[in-house]
């Protein structure tokens, strides 16, 4: 696949109209704002950093380049393994059951292009949504570091649109947090890249109590 070809496939992946349902989550996000610990631009900023550190930084990106490479070797148990790691490094069961159904509809848009199939990657693929990624980015020759800061600033984007209805605050100040925080990005990516793998892992102690607060939260907007 020529490069150009690559970067529309990167941008449909990247889309929010990727049918994975990520504008229903938060995140923990709603629960933070109800209990005042987001209140306004400033706080967010730091809420979402500390996440793009942690979680982005130290788990996300790394398990999906062993996902790709995983892919690009063809080996499915590889592929199971980082699979089910990423999915236990989801601290609560609001965020576990978030990534399996994201993961179960991409592996059902697979299906209707009849992708990824096999059963020795069938299964697997249900499981994360960053594993369709990797499968996809693999299997259209999207080279790994573009995938990944596509998919990061999809994820950023997401996270700056549930507080723009949350927080809240206006489209301005929002394209200002995508460009303020979108700057970090490649850094982030240079250090995730370099961990091995007894480096992975992360935990924001206060991310995982607004996610399970929210769980019982007694008005929701959102599915996480």
């Amino acid at each position: 696949m020529d490069g150009e070809l690559a970067l529309l496939r990167l941008l449909q992946l990247a889309s929010p109209g990727l049918p994975v349902g990520g504008f229903t989550y938060s995140q923990g996000l709603e629960w933070a704002v109800e209990a005042g610990w987001v209140r306004d631009i400033g706080s967010f900023s730091a809420w979402q950093r500390e996440q793009l550190h942690d979680t982005l930084g130290c788990i996300d990106w790394p398990v999906l380049a062993r996902l790709y490479q995983a892919c690009q070797g063809a080996d499915a148990d590889a592929f199971s393994h980082w699979s089910r790691f990423l999915l236990a490094n989801r601290e609560t069961a609001e965020l576990r059951l978030e990534e399996q159904q994201r993961g179960s509809a991409l592996a059902r848009l697979l299906d209707g292009w009849q992708l990824g199939q096999a059963p020795a990657w069938r299964a697997s693929l249900e499981l994360t949504q960053l594993g369709g990624m990797a499968w996809l980015g693999a299997h259209w020759s999207i080279p790994l570091r573009q995938l990944a800061l596509g998919l990061g600033f999809a994820w950023l984007e997401g996270a700056v649109m549930a507080g723009v209805k949350l927080v809240p605050f206006g489209q301005q100040a929002a394209q200002t947090l995508l460009r303020d925080l979108g700057q970090a990005l490649p850094a982030v990516l240079d250090h995730a890249l370099a961990l091995s793998d007894d480096q992975l892992g992360g935990g924001l102690p206060l991310l995982a109590i607004a996610s399970s607060r929210h769980e019982t939260q007694y008005t929701r907007l959102f599915r996480s």
